[in-house]
């Protein structure tokens, strides 16, 4: 397996582990890309796409979570 492949099953494996969180607010989380510098694009969904914690969601929560399980990961932003 190419090491891309498994950093993109650790970083899908982790947001399963963040999910419940997000909905139990109304809210979920789909990932759209991991470049090649190791950033996660995602896109927030629901309650959580336009809420004026989701800077502080993303930053506080997903990415930290996502650096501590997938250590690679540089950076996490969210799209649109």
């Amino acid at each position: 397996m190419s090491e891309n492949n498994n950093i993109r099953e650790r970083v899908i494996k982790s947001l399963e582990r963040i999910r419940p969180y997000l909905q139990s607010d109304g809210g979920d989380i789909s990932l759209v890309e991991i470049t090649e510098d190791n950033t996660v694009k995602v896109k927030l969904q629901g309650t959580c796409h336009g809420c004026p914690y989701s800077l502080y969601t993303l930053k506080a929560g997903v990415e930290q979570a996502l650096i501590k399980d997938v250590p690679e990961i540089k950076r996490v932003i969210s799209i649109d």
